[in-house]
């Protein structure tokens, strides 16, 4: 069967399907409170091609769209108009099943897929202290029982329950438990829907920064 007048065999409905894409672009651009300047540079355009994107006028490739779906801090499906299914809002407590890494042991307190993740974190007397991690995004930490040593950049700061403590992680920063029955935490960061925004509790062997 002969293609649509127009219409390349390899690229049959691209006309079609470029009006969904090209509002969202924008709607999530705005959204992120970036400029059409702002947003091209960081994703390696130009602002006309990205207007162009905008408008409908060019197709964007996959590499656009992860692109700027890290720069958005949304999902490429999100940038497709695609609807998530629902989640629940609420997590209970016997769904919290313990996982440890990097001799830390953690339980999701929050919905997988969200653009931030919240944890109860148990941080051991003596494990990982020596481990500065750097990553995009932003961290809240609050302490609920034990005392915790936190360095951000050359600052040390000593929490105690009650205390809370939230920064942007590419700040150098390390966390340890200060006494020998370590310190139980509350602790939420942003994901940014990026490859290198996992979960911030460092390497489970040394060497390795998160």
């Amino acid at each position: 069967m002969n293609p649509a007048k127009g219409t390349s065999p390899s690229e049959p409905r691209a006309a079609e399907e470029l009006p969904a894409v090209a509002p969202q672009l924008r709607a999530l651009r705005r959204r992120a409170s970036l400029t059409l300047e702002s947003a091209a540079r960081a994703a390696a355009l130009s602002p006309a091609h990205l207007s162009r994107l905008e408008t409908g006028q060019r197709q964007p490739s996959l590499p656009m769209l992860l692109a700027l779906a890290r720069i958005y801090g949304t999902t490429v499906s999100e940038l497709l108009g695609e609807t998530l299914a629902e989640r629940d809002a609420v997590v209970r407590a016997a769904d919290m099943e313990p996982t440890r890494a990097g001799g830390w042991t953690y339980w999701q307190a929050g919905a997988a897929g969200r653009g931030m993740q919240s944890l109860r974190v148990h941080v051991p007397h003596g494990t990982q202290g020596d481990i500065v991690r750097v990553h995009p995004g932003e961290e809240w930490l609050y302490v609920l029982e034990g005392r915790l040593r936190l360095r951000l950049g050359d600052t040390a700061h000593l929490l105690a329950p009650g205390d809370s403590a939230h920064f942007d992680s590419l700040t150098p920063h390390r966390i340890a438990a200060e006494g020998r029955d370590g310190v139980e935490l509350l602790f939420v960061h942003t994901l940014l829907q990026s490859p290198t925004a996992t979960l911030c509790l460092g390497p489970t062997t040394p060497g390795e920064a998160s």
